[in-house]
């Protein structure tokens, strides 16, 4: 598929995707939904990590007001269950590790399409805005089930009401992202974090995906027998054998994604 709106870029089993409109500061339209989504579900089957950055000052100010019939009133259903969806089920259910690297404002959907994803790394000069409500909508984009699990109902229903912004040092202290990182070397930093992820233990990261993803509707016992279940899966693949040999040896483990 060519790309019009994204860049895609795939090396030493990382592929990163960087949200490619700045002059509309990453707004999300049809096109680059379909081709988020089209990137992720590939990307899934040939790297080992994912990671989505936004070209420019911004990372995504979420969706174009200005994409032709999208803000359409009788028209909002269709673009959420049939562009928002499948390219939030793919991050959602994608294999492989999917971080944000988040590296300027990310607003409304965009903040949602980070909050997405299994991790968020953020520049500190980065914002979270649930801007919704500036324009007499409520939250979507997975916005309303995201953020209460992450920061608790009080101050997600706070940021959603009021559409504060949130610089990304108190996203970090919330608990909305993993972590806030000096503007400077920001993405020196988190090409560091994915170069670990890409060269880790693949099938163990996806296990962990599942199980946590699990964990929210399972009793303690139906999560311990899934727990069972998927190491189990993970106990016969080579890069266990790999890691226990390391750590055996004392010497750093050479993961093959196996």
């Amino acid at each position: 598929m060519e790309y019009a709106t994204i860049k895609l870029t795939l090396a030493d089993n990382a592929a990163t995707i960087r949200l490619n409109r700045p002059d509309k500061m990453n707004a999300l339209n049809s096109q680059m939904r379909a081709e988020l989504t089209h990137a992720i579900k590939d990307m899934g089957a040939k790297a080992r990590v994912i990671v989505l950055t936004g070209e420019g000052p911004a990372f995504c100010s979420g969706q174009d007001l200005g994409d032709g019939k999208a803000i359409a009133p009788d028209d909002l259903p269709r673009i959420l269950e049939d562009e928002y969806v499948p390219m939030l089920n793919a991050i959602y259910d994608c294999p492989v590790p999917v971080i944000a690297a988040v590296n300027g404002a990310a607003a409304g959907a965009g903040a949602n399409l980070a909050l997405a994803c299994d991790v968020v790394i953020a520049a500190e000069s980065a914002v979270f805005i649930q801007a919704f409500t500036r324009i007499g909508l409520m939250p979507d984009a997975g916005g309303t089930w995201f953020l209460p699990r992450q920061i608790g109902m009080a101050k997600a229903m706070g940021s959603m009401l009021f559409a504060d912004t949130i610089a990304a040092r108190k996203a970090a202290d919330w608990g909305m992202i993993y972590e806030a990182i000096a503007d400077e070397g920001f993405e020196a930093y988190w090409q560091t974090r994915i170069a670990q992820l890409a060269s880790g233990p693949t099938e163990a990261y996806r296990s962990i995906k599942q199980a946590v993803r699990a964990s929210y509707g399972n009793t303690v016992q139906e999560q311990l027998l899934l727990e069972a279940e998927l190491q189990g899966v993970c106990g016969k693949t080579t890069d266990f054998k790999e890691g226990v040999m390391a750590f055996l040896e004392k010497r750093p483990a050479k993961f093959q994604g196996k």
